[in-house]
C-alpha cells in the first residue's frame, strides 16, 4: 500500500469517527419560555466527564452564567431533555435542577464529573454567552477543541490551550484558580430511563466532594 493511499484511508477513518454535526434549532418561543437567570455570581463553569478506570477525559461542557441568562454549551453531547430547548449544542433553561440533572446524567458507575467554576465580570460572561451561541453545532469528538477555541476568544482566557483532550482543559481551569467539585455516582451506565423522565428527576445517589 502506498503512503498516499494510507493517508486517504486514515483521513476517511478520522472523518467517520468524528461524525457530522447535528444542528438543532428550538423556536424563539421555547427559548424565551425556558430562559433562566441565576442569582449566583457571573461565571464560567467547565464540566469534565472522567473515566473512573483510567482517568481519561471523555467529554467537556461549558456553562455560562451571564446576567441575561444561564446556558450550557454541550458540544457534540448526548444530553437532551424535552424541557430544555437546544440551539446547536447550546442548552437553555439551566436552572439549579437542570444543572444537577446534567451532572446526574453524566456521572455513573464508570464516570465521575469534575465541575470547575471561575467567576468573571458580567461583561465577560455576556461575551462568552454570545460566543457559545454563535459557534454552531459541533461534530463528534470535537467537544474539547470547540471549548478551547471559544475560551481563547474570551477576555482573560486568551491563553487557553488548543486541544482535543478534556483533561487538558481541566488542568487549565485548575491553573486559573477555579473552584472545583467532584461528582460521583454508582448508578448503572444505562441512563436512558433518566433522560426520558417527564421532569428533571434525579436518581438521588450523587455524592459530591472537593476535587483534588
Amino acid at each position: 500500500m502506498t503512503f498516499s493511499r494510507l493517508l486517504v484511508i486514515l483521513s476517511l477513518f478520522v472523518l467517520t469517527a468524528c461524525g457530522a454535526a447535528e444542528p438543532r434549532w428550538a423556536s424563539e418561543a421555547e427559548v424565551s419560555r425556558a430562559r433562566y437567570v441565576s442569582n449566583e455570581p457571573t461565571s464560567l463553569t467547565l464540566f469534565t466527564v472522567v473515566g473512573k478506570r483510567n482517568g481519561s477525559g471523555a467529554h467537556s461542557g461549558l456553562m455560562v452564567n451571564a446576567p441575561s441568562q444561564r446556558a450550557m454549551f454541550d458540544p457534540a453531547g448526548t444530553f437532551k431533555h424535552p424541557h430544555l430547548p437546544e440551539r446547536n449544542d447550546v442548552i437553555f433553561g439551566m436552572s439549579d435542577a437542570a444543572v444537577a440533572f446534567y451532572v446526574d446524567y453524566h456521572a455513573r458507575e464508570t464516570f465521575n464529573v469534575i465541575e470547575q467554576t471561575i467567576v468573571v465580570s458580567p461583561q465577560v460572561a455576556e461575551f462568552a454567552l454570545a460566543r457559545i451561541q454563535s459557534y454552531g453545532a459541533v461534530p463528534k469528538a470535537q467537544c474539547a477543541r470547540s471549548i478551547s477555541s471559544i475560551l481563547a476568544s474570551i477576555p482573560g482566557f486568551q491563553d487557553a490551550p488548543s486541544t482535543m483532550f478534556p483533561n487538558k482543559l481541566t488542568r487549565y481551569f485548575e491553573a486559573k484558580g477555579a473552584t472545583s467539585r467532584l461528582h460521583m455516582d454508582d448508578s448503572p451506565d444505562d441512563n436512558s430511563g433518566l433522560i426520558q423522565a417527564p421532569d428533571l428527576r434525579l436518581r438521588g445517589d450523587l455524592t459530591v466532594a472537593l476535587a483534588e
